[in-house]
């Protein structure tokens, strides 16, 4: 287990979705899968599936870096308006346990990874804890995420909540709480936007 927690001014690094909302080069415009009152929406729904099949009491919310820590937050907030009790909340970064760490070379796109905050303030240990990513694309950083959230303790049960599932799985990863299925090609990436880190909530598929 770490020595102890980082914890960075800024809730990741870029992850296998091919996508960081809000990215430097993301071009304004496509296809809004999900408008601000869309996605509000969206959130509240997931709030209640996760109550609905985990008691709140016991339960922790770790956001994934970097969006998935502010749905994780909003998730924590409604399930405190909507139920009355509001579980902890934190944050994991996966940037050293992706299995294409060693394997970044100059060129890459992503050979400058950027190391953010983990931040659980609360024991791991027997509870149910539900990750929360924006996109879930490949699985990769979900696998990571999970290896990482070990380093910290035995959790009783981990379960998934995404927002939106863009499909190309590789590895075997199923969320358990899903906003909205978006069938993708390659040629497309989903961006996500959110109010606390790009000035306004929306959902859009772009071409890349």
């Amino acid at each position: 287990m770490p020595d102890e927690l980082m914890q960075g001014e800024e809730p990741t690094v870029e992850s296998d979705r091919e996508h960081d909302a809000g990215a430097e080069g993301a071009q304004m415009g496509g296809k809004v899968l999900l408008d601000a009152e869309q996605l509000r929406r969206t959130l509240a729904r997931i709030a209640h599936e996760i109550a609905e099949n985990s008691s709140v009491e016991g339960l922790a919310l770790v956001g994934i870096q970097r969006r998935g820590v502010e749905l994780a937050e909003r998730l924590a907030g409604l399930l405190e308006e909507f139920y009355g009790s509001r579980p902890p909340t934190g944050a994991i970064d996966i940037t050293f346990y992706r299995d294409d760490i060693d394997t970044r070379g100059p060129g890459s796109a992503y050979d400058q990874p950027v190391v953010r905050s983990t931040f659980l303030p609360f024991p791991v240990q027997g509870r149910t804890i539900v990750l929360v990513d924006d996109v879930l694309f490949t699985g990769r950083t979900i696998r990571a995420a999970v290896e990482a959230l070990f380093d910290y303790g035995r959790p009783e049960a981990v379960r998934l909540a995404v927002l939106i599932d863009r499909g190309h799985r590789e590895l075997p990863i199923r969320p358990d709480f899903v906003g909205k299925n978006v069938p993708t090609s390659r040629t497309e990436q989903v961006t996500v936007r959110l109010s606390e880190t790009d000035d306004l909530d929306e959902v859009v598929l772009e071409r890349m």
